[in-house]
């Protein structure tokens, strides 16, 4: 089976790359989508790629081997990159939240608020928000000591895990890392719950039906989206660490590989824009590909 389960993790995880790349290279090269919507989502398919890539070639090597160890450093390097680009999409979509709210409630006003440079500090703001949530709890989980057991009941690292594993008392770094955890995920979440708030009550009062449809199609796939990401993680780590039992590992793949795998197709598919920007790129490449074939 696990030949199986490796072939599944790795065609996964190459329509993630693919997807994303796309969605990267279709905002790169059509000047419509140069936009503070596109901006952000280019900058979460980049977080996607980089997330997925923290977990999926490594487990996938191992189901291949057929040897499940990974190195301690390797251990404290994964748990770093998984918590890092995961706790800087959960700003990054509340940041692409805050972006819809000013578009629909302020649409006048949108291009001046929304200009390049507060894209860019709200990026900045992003990364070193995920960066400051991410190094603390791992640095505390690197200082712990562990003496006998080094069994990890997982696909992957997790920081939660391997604070049971240790032999010395964990409450403070078991503390810091829920404190840390939650202000992102709880902070984002409120601030994206309170975005769409204000936009589906201004959504409700536009009189044109086609308006109120227009406006609900621009948010719908960022909405869907953002149900399933903070869904599983509320699920899986704002619990107490008792109930992380071994069935949360199908949560877990939700997150790491269900979530990414989805996101290329709710924020292309279902976006009219990206849509017309990929079928621009596509009969583009056709034309190229004649040209150097008729020469």
């Amino acid at each position: 089976m696990r030949y199986l389960i490796a072939i599944a993790f790795l065609a996964s995880y190459l329509v993630i790359l693919v997807g994303n790349l796309l969605i990267i290279a279709l905002v790169l090269s059509d000047r419509n989508l140069y936009r503070p919507m596109y901006f952000f989502l280019c900058n979460l398919s980049s977080s996607e790629i980089f997330f997925t890539t923290s977990i999926i070639p490594k487990t996938v090597g191992s189901l291949l081997r057929g040897s499940k160890a990974i190195s301690y450093s390797a251990c404290l390097t994964q748990c770093y990159f998984f918590s890092l680009f995961g706790d800087t999409e959960f700003v990054l979509l509340a940041v692409m939240s805050y972006d819809r709210y000013v578009a629909i409630c302020y649409p006048l006003q949108y291009p001046m608020l929304m200009n390049s440079r507060l894209c860019v500090q709200l990026l900045l703001g992003s990364w070193t928000a995920g960066f400051l949530a991410t190094i603390a709890p791992t640095v505390l989980v690197a200082r712990l000591p562990f003496c006998s057991d080094n069994r990890i009941d997982h696909f992957f690292c997790d920081s939660v895990l391997l604070i049971k594993l240790s032999c010395a008392e964990t409450q403070t770094v078991e503390l810091v890392s829920f404190v840390t955890f939650s202000i992102i995920l709880l902070g984002s979440l409120v601030m994206t719950a309170m975005s769409y708030l204000y936009i589906i009550n201004t959504i409700l009062r536009l009189p044109s039906g086609s308006s109120r449809n227009k406006a609900f199609s621009t948010c719908s796939s960022h909405f869907t989206f953002v149900i399933m990401v903070y869904g599983s993680c509320i699920f899986l780590y704002v619990q107490p660490s008792s109930h992380h039992i071994s069935y949360n590992k199908m949560v877990a793949l939700l997150i790491t590989m269900v979530g990414p795998l989805m996101s290329p197709f709710i924020f292309s598919l279902r976006n009219q824009q990206m849509k017309e920007a990929l079928q621009v790129g596509l009969k583009r490449s056709v034309i190229i590909s004649r040209i150097r074939f008729s020469f």
